[in-house]
């Protein structure tokens, strides 16, 4: 026993652990798929991801005011029927609007070279809103081409060329499900290859299997009774479950089918009902499981074992029941689209889609695009904004300073201070401002300057009398007086204002009010004189008397 034993024990491999992982993980791997739902907001993405997931609806994502993440993200396990084993990862992204805020984001998450063959993509319309279609689809079905571009390398054109192949196959190799379970294999196997109808995987270029579902189909006939706009949305188009409105459903149905023939895509219209739900969710899978196209057969060599799709699908077209509609990608063509509804061309909305497509198209009466030709068929019943009141071009601000310079230079009653005037009173305003008005019971400068000049008038004739009868006592009493004549011999100051209002008529009344403040000035010199002539008037007179007296 002992010699069986090593001397010395073997050292372990390094990573012992990691090379256990990775040998199991490769022998194990677990695929991992992504969806990619774009649509409007209020389109019902959050139902159809729950759907996809089998999560239930968060309360949150029926709250018609939430606020929407920039890129909404959930995952879920793909099992067996018998919940043991994995089958694969899926995850779901979303996202809110085609704003470019939120598109910039995707190629982050989802860069084109590595996620291209893993990526499914659904485009979400609301059946309230039938009149956005074909503006949603070409927006959508645009981003799509310029996501699947990328940055343009070699190894990205490679896996494009590698995905067409693989959607063209499956294209051409589509069998229409029996009662009779049929194998997978059966239509892979087959070397029978049909070459793809007309209006068929015309754009596409990168085969991105795209699903475009109708949502909320329930709600087609919601209203059906009224003419006007009804709580669905549908406003003018609702006119009856017979009729007209039933020929414009079909109508709207043809042009879808017509453009998803063109990207190779399908078509399908859900409901609430978790039936509708499930169906889309294993044709999800069923796209997203595609096997690879086989590569082409040397002569004298045996074919390959086909690959096995895990996800089969076995739901049958259904195009009559309008709130279920299934039209999966390689079963339509342009002669199944005819049938559902006569005078309907569909070559002529195929060229139309493309007369859209082309940047270089200037829109005219002439031109007969897919949105001009759609909006005949199902008329605008959106709310519109209010309109935009007329333009009002301002004029230059010195040219409209100037035009009113010049009319109100022209009117009488320019002068703003004549609202402040009693309309009787015919005198002029003052230069210093509305004083002739009787409210504020202000005397007029003009009847102030005359009542001053005319006191002042009366003034200078009492002084110059007064001044008169002292020169002649003083030249009788010229021995005693002598003394005095040096206080009160001045001569007599004329008035510096005329005495009457007709003094005034030739001056300005700038002028007027300067001699007025000149003429305060000189009385209150004036005053002063007289002042101390009357003081030394009575002691002269008193010696005077005292000397006769005593003679």
């Amino acid at each position: 026993m002992e010699g069986s034993r090593p001397a010395t024990p073997e050292a372990p491999p390094e990573n012992l652990w990691s090379s256990i992982l990775d040998s199991v993980s490769s022998s194990r791997s677990i695929p991992s798929k992504q969806v990619l739902l774009l649509g409007p907001s209020s389109s019902g993405k959050s139902v159809l991801a729950s759907a996809l997931l089998q999560k239930p609806v968060s309360e949150e994502s029926k709250d018609e005011t939430r606020s929407d993440f920039a890129l909404g993200y959930d995952w879920a396990d793909i099992r067996d029927d018998g919940d043991e084993d994995t089958l694969a990862r899926l995850s779901v992204y979303t996202v809110p609007s085609d704003a470019i805020a939120y598109t910039s984001l995707i190629p982050h998450f989802l860069p084109p070279r590595v996620s291209l063959p893993h990526t499914l993509v659904m485009i979400v319309l609301d059946w309230t809103r039938p009149w956005t279609f074909v503006d949603n689809l070409q927006t959508w079905l645009k981003w799509v081409e310029t996501w699947a571009k990328g940055d343009g390398s070699r190894d990205l054109d490679i896996v494009r060329e590698e995905n067409h192949e693989r959607l063209q196959h499956h294209l051409q190799h589509y069998t229409e499900p029996s009662v009779d379970a049929v194998p997978a294999t059966s239509n892979i196997s087959s070397n029978t290859v049909l070459p793809l109808g007309p209006g068929t995987l015309t754009h596409n270029s990168a085969g991105v299997p795209i699903i475009v579902v109708c949502t909320k189909s329930d709600l087609i006939d919601e209203g059906n009774d009224l003419v006007g706009a009804s709580s669905s949305g549908m406003g003018g188009m609702v006119k009856g479950k017979g009729g007209e409105w039933e020929e414009r459903t079909d109508g709207v149905m043809q042009v879808l089918r017509t453009i998803c023939l063109k990207y190779g895509a399908s078509l399908f219209y859900t409901t609430q009902q978790p039936n509708t739900l499930q169906v889309l969710r294993q044709y999800a899978l069923h796209l997203l499981f595609i096997p690879p196209a086989p590569s082409p057969m040397a002569s004298g060599s045996e074919a390959p074992a086909p690959l096995r799709n895990p996800f089969v699908f076995h739901y049958k077209p259904n195009t009559l029941d309008r709130d279920r509609i299934v039209v999966p990608a390689g079963w339509d063509s342009w002669g199944k689209i005819g049938v559902l509804r006569e005078g309907f061309e569909a070559k002529v909305w195929g060229e139309a889609w493309e007369a859209d497509l082309d940047a270089d198209v200037i829109e005219s009466e002439d031109h007969a695009g897919a949105k001009k030709m759609y909006n005949i068929l199902v008329p605008d019943q959106g709310a519109k904004p209010p309109p935009l009141p007329p333009f009002n071009a301002p004029m230059a601000e010195q040219a409209f300073l100037a035009k009113h310079y010049d009319e109100n230079a022209k009117k009488p009653d320019r002068d703003p201070r004549g609202a402040f005037r009693n309309p009787t009173d015919t005198a002029a305003a003052g230069i210093v401002g509305p004083l002739g008005s009787s409210s504020f019971n202000l005397p007029n400068v003009e009847r102030a300057l005359s009542e001053m000049e005319a006191g002042m008038g009366m003034a200078n004739s009492l002084n110059a009398s007064t001044t008169a009868d002292g020169a002649r006592r003083l030249s009788q009493r010229a021995a005693t007086g002598a003394n005095v004549t040096t206080h009160v011999g001045r001569p007599p100051s004329s008035p510096t204002i005329g005495t009457s209002p007709s003094s005034t008529g030739g001056q300005t009344q700038h002028e007027v009010l300067q001699n007025f403040f000149q003429s305060l000035l000189s009385s209150r010199d004036r005053g002063g004189a007289s002042a101390t002539a009357k003081s030394m008037g009575p002691k002269t007179n008193g010696n005077t008397s005292g000397t006769d007296d005593t003679s």
